[in-house]
């Protein structure tokens, strides 16, 4: 293929997809105490959610080193691409894009065109998918971009988490904004604008969450065709409830996915996350 198409571990596509679409994925990392790995690699969602329950260790998530990403470069090239289309999770969240133009520019930055998604999780991965979907069809590297970029501008992402003092250290969002989540029995809906985690609204009860989140999206989903994905974390029957009251409710879905997320997102919002991407089709 002449375009190939690059993203990072955050994208959480579909298991076996990115290997059978040819998308190279360039792991984000996590540090659980004084132990360093590769998310969905060495380190398991499972293992995530162990470690969050200790209270004696630290996690943390870093970016890939640049040369994660000029070596997925180079290694496209090596078979047979004459561009790629590199898609990341938003800027604002991580500096993975930023060390992935870092990288384009070592390998050739007319030849790599980098993507801010905005987004993450699956608002990502349907960016990506978009671009492959295109460079399949024959689309050059820019205009397999631009598809990302489109679905990128027409995505929604609504979540609710049961406390916002991960997103509050981990500097997602400000200490201001994470006071919308301490009075007790408040579960705080957030979501993404702009490429920034925004508190958008605060229920009393998981079940009124889930309620909520479901009118966001089918408000945000419209008449038309709409891609849908729920995303959580250790909350895997709440999350199949609000897929299915999704396909009660919008009169055509094109794709729902539900997933539970990796490491490094699950590190920042915890147990209990529960998500929903809505991305209208153009």
């Amino acid at each position: 293929m002449p375009v190939a198409v690059v993203t990072d571990s955050t994208a959480y596509l579909p298991t076996g997809v990115a290997e059978e679409q040819g998308i190279r994925v360039v792991a984000l990392e996590v540090r659980i105490g004084d132990r360093v790995g590769r998310e969905g690699i060495d380190i398991t969602t499972a293992e995530l959610s162990a470690a969050l329950a200790d209270r004696h260790l630290d996690v943390q998530t870093s970016r890939p080193a640049p040369a994660e990403f000029v070596a997925a470069y180079r290694a496209a090239f090596e078979s047979g691409a004459d561009e790629v289309v590199s898609v990341h999770l938003s800027r604002e969240l991580s500096g993975t894009w930023d060390t992935a133009r870092l990288a384009a520019e070592e390998v050739g930055a007319h030849r790599v065109h980098v993507v801010d998604s905005r987004s993450t999780a699956m608002g990502l991965g349907f960016a990506v998918l978009a671009a492959t979907e295109a460079a399949r069809a024959g689309a050059t590297g820019a205009d397999a971009a631009a598809a990302a970029e489109a679905v990128a501008a027409r995505c929604r992402m609504f979540f609710s988490v049961e406390t916002l003092d991960r997103l509050r250290r981990g500097g997602r969002i400000g200490a201001a904004a994470a006071l919308v989540g301490t009075a007790l029995a408040v579960k705080p809906l957030l979501h993404v604008a702009q490429g920034r985690i925004v508190p958008l609204e605060k229920v009393r009860t998981t079940a009124r969450a889930a309620q909520r989140l479901v009118e966001l999206a089918a408000r945000a989903a419209g008449d038309g065709p709409v891609d849908l994905a729920v995303h959580h974390l250790a909350a895997a029957t709440r999350a199949e409830e609000v897929a299915a009251r999704l396909r009660e409710r919008l009169p055509e879905v094109a794709r729902l996915l539900v997933s539970e997320v990796g490491a490094v997102i699950g590190a920042h919002v915890g147990p209990g996350l529960l998500g929903v991407v809505v991305v209208p089709r153009g």
